[in-house]
């Protein structure tokens, strides 16, 4: 059984122990060379890479920590993710229905007391800022900041959380979002159109805030690292997410130069700020939709101080076509918040969205048919449920479907829908990185009804049945299989 881990280090310990890291001491640069290594190895499920002499710097650098179903369980701290699903399901189960009898209720109350304890626990110094360096000694150029593709405007930091505060209720909000590395003390922030970063600089820029304070933490413990990736609904702290998780609060240390709070057993912490209204040239990035995103404006990050541990390790990822490293990370989400899911939309029996699908692209539903139109619900409700507003194309099928099994969905689809009635077109929001939509962040999606259709939904015929053997005669070959010489 897997644990929770205090930091980066007892990670890559638990890894190297799993017998599932590869140093490599061969010398190698962060400009290509990385990536290409790590590009083949994550896409045939190879181990966690730590290299050890990276050109120009003295830090190592941690590549693929969640590369793989298993490598992902392990740094939640579990064997198989689907005990965090059923984790979250009990407590969404525990806050939504009122318990009955006195001993449920004390029940209820200890769970959300045991809850509560898993908060952010500040602390007055940690690790992560072993070693304090702002004025002239910052030099972003020092860390082994990766170029991944070739048509990379430069060197992106992958793996940051980026912490921020909102400006008018103080909430603390974690994100993870690129950021390419323009000189020694200032950095791009790719905050996309509808990502909380962005509204909390909006409201800066609302209430006259002449700057916004942020901090970026690169490692830390890997559920922590993980919360960054993770869509949660607003108000809900990333923070206590991974205390959850791990079952252990996170600790927390005061920046030595904004006002914000940064996990004490990062690895490095880059303090700093960004201007309401200031923006600068940013990309062309080697992106996880398979395609480069184009150049455009984005934020300014001016980094006032940097800390970091001693001999610190540096923590990156890479994204490209699929399969890659944030396939991993993505899918614990989908698992981790189908039962929020389920909670709005209960006829929901399953969720997939594939590697083929960059997330935001294809959406597989399946569902307990009750009555007609009730997959067309069921799409526009998932356009209007958080991020999901951004999926571009949405599946919806019958519960008996493995929405897992790319064959049958593709059978179901091309032999159930009638195009003319059952592809749903729609306009709405879209990922900033969708490159087809003829102009940013809105377009046209597609929802495809592929249930199985009734009566009442103007059909003129019975459905036919599926083709599927009688249960004794399975049962009958299954006893006598071995008198057939068959292997």
């Amino acid at each position: 059984m897997a644990t929770g881990y205090r930091d980066l280090r007892e990670y890559i310990a638990f890894l190297e122990r799993k017998g599932d890291l590869h140093r490599v001491a061969t010398p190698v640069t962060w400009d290509l060379e990385i990536t290409e290594i790590a590009d083949r190895v994550v896409k045939r499920g190879g181990p966690a890479l730590l290299f050890e002499h990276v050109a120009g710097s003295t830090m190592p650098v941690f590549i693929n920590m969640f590369g793989t179903r298993q490598r992902m369980a392990w740094a939640l701290g579990v064997e198989d993710i689907e005990e965090l699903a059923h984790r979250v399901r009990e407590l969404l189960a525990m806050m939504q229905v009122p318990p009955l009898g006195v001993r449920a209720k004390l029940s209820a109350l200890g769970e959300l007391v045991h809850l509560a304890s898993f908060r952010p626990k500040t602390v007055h110094s940690g690790p992560c800022q072993d070693l304090v360096l702002t004025g002239e000694e910052v030099d972003l150029l020092r860390i082994p900041v990766l170029k991944c593709w070739p048509l990379d405007a430069g060197r992106f930091i992958t793996l940051p959380l980026v912490i921020t505060n909102d400006p008018v209720t103080g909430e603390r909000n974690v994100g993870t979002y690129r950021m390419q590395v323009y000189d020694r003390c200032t950095a791009g922030m790719h905050w996309q159109a509808q990502k909380v970063g962005t509204h909390h600089l909006r409201l800066a820029q609302d209430r006259g805030v002449q700057r916004l304070d942020v901090a970026v933490v690169l490692g830390g413990d890997p559920a922590t690292i993980w919360t960054g990736s993770a869509p949660l609904p607003p108000g809900l702290d990333e923070i206590l997410l991974a205390g959850f998780i791990r079952q252990e609060r996170v600790e927390m240390v005061p920046c030595q130069t904004i006002q914000l709070e940064v996990p004490a057993q990062a690895e490095f912490v880059l303090e700093g700020y960004v201007v309401p209204g200031e923006t600068r040239t940013e990309g062309p990035f080697g992106d996880h939709t398979g395609y480069y995103s184009l150049a455009e404006q984005y934020p300014v990050f001016h980094v006032t101080a940097v800390t970091h541990r001693r001999n610190p390790i540096y923590p990156a990822t890479i994204v490209g076509r699929p399969l890659t490293e944030d396939y991993y990370m993505g899918k614990v989400t989908e698992r981790i918040f189908l039962p929020i899911i389920q909670l709005a939309l209960p006829e929901v029996a399953d969720i997939n969205m594939p590697a083929e699908g960059v997330f935001h692209n294809l959406v597989i539903v399946s569902i307990k048919k009750e009555y007609p139109g009730q997959a067309h619900k069921v799409m526009h409700a998932l356009w209007g449920l958080g991020l999901l507003a951004l999926a571009k194309t949405v599946i919806v099928v019958d519960h008996t479907v493995n929405v897992h099994d790319l064959s049958e969905v593709a059978w179901r689809v091309t032999g159930n829908i009638d195009p003319a009635r059952d592809v749903v077109l729609a306009s709405g929001p879209l990922d900033d990185l969708d490159h087809a939509s003829p102009t940013p962040q809105f377009g046209s999606k597609m929802g495809i009804d592929a249930t199985t259709k009734g009566p009442l939904e103007s059909r003129q015929r019975p459905w036919p049945p599926d083709i599927v053997m009688a249960p004794e005669i399975v049962a009958l070959v299954d006893r006598k299989w071995k008198e057939y010489g068959l292997t």
